[in-house]
Formats: C-alpha cells, structure tokens, sequence
C-alpha cells in the first residue's frame, strides 16, 4: 500500500535531480519510491548519525570535558553483557 508524502518544491526538485543522476549513472531507471526506500534503509542501518542530524547542538565536547567526564567512572569488574542488560531493563 503506498502512502503519499509530502516534501517542498524545493526537496521534491532536490529528488528529481538525484533520480535524473542515477539514471545518467548507472543507466537504470528508478522510482522516487525506491529512492525513498533506500534512503530509509540506509538511515535505519545509521540511525545514530541521522537522530544527531535533528540535535539542536552539535558543538563537540572539549578534550577536557570528555576526560572530566571519564575520570569519574571506575571498573566494577564484572563484564556485562548484552543480555544482562536486557534482562535488567526489560525483565
């Protein structure tokens, strides 16, 4: 079932070209559809970088804070894993 999605002149130009690229490329024809597809693959495979994208800040932590920052924190010991954590957080 496809959704309609709306998007400015502007993007929607921004789409054309890159689809008008990738044809001119690769000499394949592809749908605004399965640009949009791929671009969603693609961020969900990155979701880090693309949830920072929408942060009002981006200004790096200095050295001096990050150090500050790590001096604080100490080795219980135990090694966590991955499972453990979800047990805690999910029982």
């Amino acid at each position: 079932m496809a959704t309609s999605v709306k998007m400015d002149d502007e993007t929607k130009e921004r789409l054309e070209r890159l689809q008008a690229e990738i044809k001119l490329r690769t000499g394949n024809r592809v749908t605004q559809q399965e640009i949009l597809t791929r671009l969603v693959e693609d961020a969900i495979e990155s979701k880090a970088r693309l949830i920072d994208s929408f942060r009002d800040e981006r200004v790096p932590v200095s050295e001096s804070e990050r150090e500050a920052f790590h001096a604080g924190t100490i080795s219980s010991g135990v090694v966590t894993r991955e499972a453990d954590i979800d047990d805690i957080l999910y029982g």
